[in-house]
């Protein structure tokens, strides 16, 4: 029996692995992990189907021209081609003709030896990462609040004495259905224009209409400080900044935030009383707080509104991001965000630069500045003067992206694309080469969950023959291009020993963390041997002063609101069968009987209005595209919205309809609020 952790969500789940008689594995919760505390949901506890999905990708396949199907390689011959064009490409129109595009759920030594082939090897400033797409928001405003960006700045388990949590656009009986068993003592917040799973088990629901949680959060805060709810001493204090943030707020009395979001005034006032009032209380923001082109301001808002009821950097209270992907926190630390070197450093400051350059034998000066987020990148992909190659590790834009189809397009105007994945994901399906690599249970390295604790990820089983690890395939690459082999170890304890040197020092500081002895819990940032930090802010935030940061925000409409052409509200979330873009968690039988197809929630008022009928194919039309989905009437939902979840494919991908509008900090999308229409797709109602 191995002990390791869940592929899937931030809340890395303890697994223990069992190779069965059949040669395949079992999987049961760790009963003693604290996270789940022997809890697994569905998607955990068929992990294991992923690794014998029958279309497994077990040989590299290569495109020989554009339109020509992909064909079986060699590895020396897929390489030689990544290798030749990549080359050709910087000589001909220099180093930003060539991106890299990561993902939220590789590893720690992945996302670091990404980074730094990226910027050493291509030397190219064109790399960013899909979590730009799930967390970004809510990492720059814990940023501007606090100094430092940590999705839970306190253990998991201290959720479970919780008196009051108010959950901010998350569905977590969906998401991470192990965290709800945390918050079984609580009373619940849920803040979600749907009336959702976890909206059911709330013992006080608000529901903005979509694009308006900012507004509500402005009501919130207002409503603290005009009931003398606000704790003034904490204010005082351990922050800064509270004036210019209330100035903004003060114009938010409860029946304008009514008019804007439709949450009753007297509701708005019970959840800030409800908070107030309990000893230990949370506030959670999730992504339906932060994918907004307002995304940062809206969670700025709501740390505004925990730091005026004094919560955090207290024991038993507390604000936190619920970061989604499995490692959204380790993937954003060590160098595959367009901004950031290893150990959470800002690539634009000199003295990062000069410390990272050191570990890794470069010069300095050599080391590319920012680069651009996911959205603009994607955008720029084949266009004059942008990449004419991309490598995409861990992810699957395809489905992912906003305006898919639109990236779509640009992936096929690339001179290259590359795809290292196991499983034929639809960006695989466009590429020109793509490399079979390993998957979780057959591979070394670690990984950093939401609350910054560092887990070690385990083998158990050999992977199939032919297919090789990411970090062999960055050491091959890097080799074909000039690089000295040394400088790309495959062996993830090498890699990690030298993440370490890199990250020591930096905010994300993992100096101290010894990979064979994670069983003992640690979380960053530990400077020696043996430190843990599980929670942050207790005696100072990170910032010089000490002090926690009000950032002043004020509403504004999303970047598209319903019209006479599209009448609705289009919004888009997870389902609790499925995984971010599907890719393989659509692979597992299990969860298939589940859910195995695209949909759109629909009130029924609204679907006898639009001509749909619950069970028949319907379109849902934005201006960017159109999805064809089954339509599922549900009372509960409001007649002005329709809601599509985002992990299917081909014309039931929601993400044909998402605008790319992307927030002015974070450069995340607005997913969360499109204008659309709904049409029959059969002809209408028999």
């Amino acid at each position: 029996m191995v002990k390791t952790h869940c592929p899937y969500c931030a809340l890395q789940c303890g697994t223990l692995l069992t190779v069965n008689t059949s040669g395949g594995l079992d999987i049961a919760p760790d009963p003693h992990f604290p996270v789940n505390a022997g809890r697994l949901c569905g998607k955990g506890a068929t992990a294991a189907g992923v690794l014998t999905a029958p279309d497994r990708l077990t040989t590299p396949l290569v495109r020989p021209h554009p339109g020509a199907e992909q064909t079986a390689a060699s590895w020396p011959a897929a390489l030689d081609r990544v290798a030749d064009t990549l080359g050709r490409l910087i000589r001909e129109s220099g180093p930003d003709s060539v991106a890299v595009f990561g993902g939220g759920g590789l590893t720690n030594e992945k996302a670091y030896a990404l980074g730094k082939f990226a910027r050493t090897v291509l030397r190219t400033s064109r790399i960013d990462y899909n979590g730009r797409f799930c967390m970004s928001s809510a990492a720059a405003a814990g940023n501007a609040a606090f100094g430092l960006d940590r999705g839970l700045p306190f253990p998991v388990e201290d959720l479970a004495a919780a008196d009051v949590v108010l959950l901010a656009g998350a569905n977590i009986a969906e998401t991470m259905p192990p965290l709800l068993g945390r918050l079984e003592r609580a009373d619940l917040i849920v803040i979600d224009p749907r009336r959702t799973p976890t909206a059911e088990r709330a013992r006080l629901h608000l529901r903005p209409a979509p694009g308006t949680d900012l507004a509500l959060a402005l009501g919130l805060l207002h409503t603290a400080v005009a009931e003398n709810l606000a704790d003034r001493d904490y204010v005082a204090r351990r922050t800064t900044g509270f004036d210019a943030a209330w100035a903004h707020a003060a114009q938010w009395w409860p029946e304008r935030a009514e008019r804007i979001t439709g949450v009753p005034v007297a509701d708005q006032l019970t959840a800030v009383r409800m908070l107030a009032d309990a000893g230990r209380r949370y506030v959670l923001t999730g992504r339906g707080a932060e994918q907004h082109s307002k995304g940062t301001d809206t969670v700025s808002a709501y740390i505004n509104l925990a730091l005026a009821l004094g919560l955090p950097g207290r024991v038993g209270s507390g604000y936190g991001c619920l970061t989604g992907q499995g490692n959204g926190q380790g993937g954003r630390e060590h160098g595959q965000k367009a901004d950031q070197l290893p150990g959470y450093r800002s690539i634009s400051d000199p003295g990062a630069r000069t410390h990272v350059a050191s570990v890794w034998g470069v010069d300095p000066e050599l080391l590319p500045g920012p680069g651009i987020g996911a959205g603009e990148l994607l955008e720029r992909l084949g266009q004059p003067g942008g990449p004419r190659a991309l490598l995409v590790f861990g992810s699957n834009p395809v489905v992912s992206a906003p305006d898919a189809r639109r990236v779509a397009e640009r992936l096929r105007a690339l001179d290259l694309l590359v795809v290292a994945d196991f499983v034929p994901s639809e960006t695989a399906r466009s590429a020109d080469v793509v490399l079979p690599v390993t998957q979780w249970a057959e591979e070394e390295g670690t990984m950093t969950n939401l609350e910054g604790r560092v887990l070690r990820r385990r083998r158990v089983l050999d992977p199939p023959p032919g297919v090789r690890s990411d970090l062999w395939v960055l050491r091959e690459l890097a080799g074909r291009l000039g690089a000295p082999p040394a400088a790309f170890p495959d062996d993830p304890r090498a890699v990690f020993a030298e993440l370490r040197r890199a990250s020591a020092g930096g905010p994300a500081d993992y100096a101290g963390i010894d990979p064979d002895a994670l069983d003992t819990p640690v979380h960053w940032p530990s400077r020696a041997p043996g430190e843990s930090t599980p929670r942050l802010f207790l005696d100072r935030f990170a910032h010089p002063d000490g002090r926690a940061r009000f950032r002043p925000v004020d509403h504004r409409p999303a970047a598209e609101t319903p019209d006479a052409d599209f009448p609705l509200y289009g919004t888009t979330g997870r389902l609790s069968a499925h995984y971010q873009s599907g890719a393989q968690t659509r692979r597992v039988p299990e969860l298939m009987k589940r859910e195995s197809e695209g949909f759109v929630e629909v009130h029924p008022d609204t679907a006898a209005r639009c001509g749909v009928a619950d069970g028949r194919p319907a379109r849902v039309v934005s201006r960017r595209g159109v999805a064809q989905v089954t339509v599922r009437t549900v009372p509960s939902l409001p007649v002005d919205t329709v809601y599509l979840p985002f992990h299917f494919a081909g014309a039931e991908r929601a993400n044909l309809i998402t605008n790319p509008a992307r927030d002015p900090v974070s450069g995340m999308p607005e997913f969360k609020v499109s204008a659309v229409r709904l049409e029959p797709l059969d002809g209408g109602v028999a």
